[in-house]
């Protein structure tokens, strides 16, 4: 049963993970899941760990990333998707869901969801997606507190702490870099820098800062698309894919649902589709047939 209807891996030892991942010499790659089948994907496949977005998880219940989902929303999906990988899982925890009281109280429910770290943002809430315009930010004093609280609440000093500051388009990237400091002081373990645009940036924003870095790879934004292996070069510590599976797999359902309803079948989309065989392997059907005959593989005596 180890692995099968859940992860083999404690959370402590996937907080663990995630720890050494960000002190080693290579780059962490989260790839956003935006449901539990993806997360085992992506371990699959070989990646670092695994990150759940907040405007994925706002967007798969039709809803624009402006800090309309809850807390409870947010930690049950961190929940499903922890549950069924060993990798460690990263999770946005937008501003904290309210005041620093609130932001204490979001680390515990995600501690308590098995997730390995949680990033917060110094957005004033309610936020937006960190790569549209008109985003403000709260005074530095006020995201310490938020902070401060995030790290009072944690029970396993293993959970990671993530600062993102969105202040690089709004102040500059001098302000987000003094921001930055701050943040780590506070005793955040990681900065997620947000919205730099040039690998020029994120390099002055590697010289400037001692503490591991986080950088957004989001596509469509303000951020140019760099490479893993450069961004390892220039000193981040890990990045993040937030979106990109939503957009392959909504993409992908939107042209075939438009196939469909032109022509009146899928005959014509089977080549495009993740055949049964695959899903079922992905599901570890077969081990769960064979603990199955185990379970039941026993006859009654006729006195029985």
């Amino acid at each position: 049963m180890t692995g099968l209807l859940a992860a083999s891996t404690s959370a402590a030892d996937k907080r663990i993970a995630l720890r050494a991942g960000l002190t080693s010499d290579r780059i962490q790659r989260l790839p956003g899941a935006f449901n539990p089948l993806v997360a085992r994907l992506i371990q699959e496949i070989g990646f670092e760990g695994v990150y759940v977005s907040g405007a994925v998880v706002s967007a798969e219940l039709a809803l624009p990333d402006i800090g309309l989902t809850t807390l409870t929303e947010v930690a049950e999906r961190g929940r499903q998707i922890a549950r069924v990988t060993d990798l460690p899982v990263l999770i946005d925890a937008d501003t904290g869901f309210g005041e620093p009281m609130s932001a204490a109280r979001t680390v515990t429910l995600l501690e308590d969801a098995g997730i390995a770290g949680a990033h917060f943002e110094d957005q004033v809430n309610p936020k937006r997606c960190g790569h549209l315009d008109g985003k403000a930010v709260v005074p530095v004093p006020e995201m310490v507190r938020r902070l401060r609280a995030a790290v009072a609440a944690r029970r396993d000093p293993n959970f990671v702490i993530c600062a993102r500051t969105d202040a690089a388009g709004i102040e500059g990237i001098d302000a987000a870099i003094d921001r930055a400091k701050a943040y780590a002081e506070a005793g955040a373990d990681l900065i997620f820098t947000e919205a730099l645009r040039t690998p020029a940036d994120f390099e002055r924003f590697r010289a400037a800062v001692d503490i591991p870095l986080l950088a957004n790879m989001t596509e469509f934004g303000k951020s140019e698309l760099i490479s893993a292996q450069v961004l390892e070069k220039i000193g981040y510590n890990a990045v993040i894919y937030p979106v990109s599976t939503l957009r392959l797999a909504m993409f992908a359902a939107e042209a075939g649902l438009r196939e469909i309803f032109d022509h009146g079948t899928q005959a014509g989309l089977l080549d495009r589709m993740q055949h049964r065989s695959r899903l079922y392997e992905l599901l570890q059907y077969e081990r769960y047939n064979e603990f199955d005959s185990d379970i039941f593989n026993f006859a009654l005596g006729k006195d029985q």
